[in-house]
């Protein structure tokens, strides 16, 4: 596969993998009428937002394939979208607040062994990262916030 398809494809998979999670998830009364703390965005924030993220993710995911199909990389990378795919879910389908955070939780740690592992292999993968970190560390105070909330 040449190296332009090979972004293409994970590109399409990260971001259409996420519109597809977060248009079977979407928040409804439920969501509008759980507490949440004086920081929560407005919704239309997080659309764009991730959609940047799922860019910059399938980017560095198509740069650790390159580099090594089968690395320990890549296994991180995959695992970390399977984790990111279950959180609205879990957050919004199951209407699971604390199940969501101990999900959140598992995949910050994840991102955090992505930025790790490519840390000396490729600088670049794991700066495309640190948005996404900083994205969930945010999501993960807010999940937690309206937990405790509610």
């Amino acid at each position: 596969m040449s190296k332009v398809l090979t972004y293409i494809v994970f590109i399409a998979i990260a971001l259409g993998g996420g519109l597809a999670i977060g248009v079977n998830n979407l928040p409804g009364e439920w969501y509008q009428s759980l507490a949440k703390p004086p920081f929560n965005p407005p919704n239309w924030i997080f659309g764009p937002a991730w959609s940047i993220l799922y860019v910059l993710i399938g980017i560095a995911g198509a740069r650790t394939w390159v580099r090594g199909h089968l690395s320990v990389g890549m296994l991180i990378w995959a695992g970390q979208m399977v984790v990111n795919f279950l959180w609205s879910p879990f957050f919004f389908g199951l209407q699971m607040p604390p199940v969501a955070l101990a999900i959140i939780l598992v995949l910050w740690v994840l991102i955090l062994a992505f930025i790790a592992n490519r840390w000396n292999a490729d600088r670049i993968a794991a700066w495309l990262f640190l948005p996404y970190l900083a994205w969930v560390s945010f999501a993960t105070l807010l999940n937690g916030s309206i937990v405790y909330l509610n």
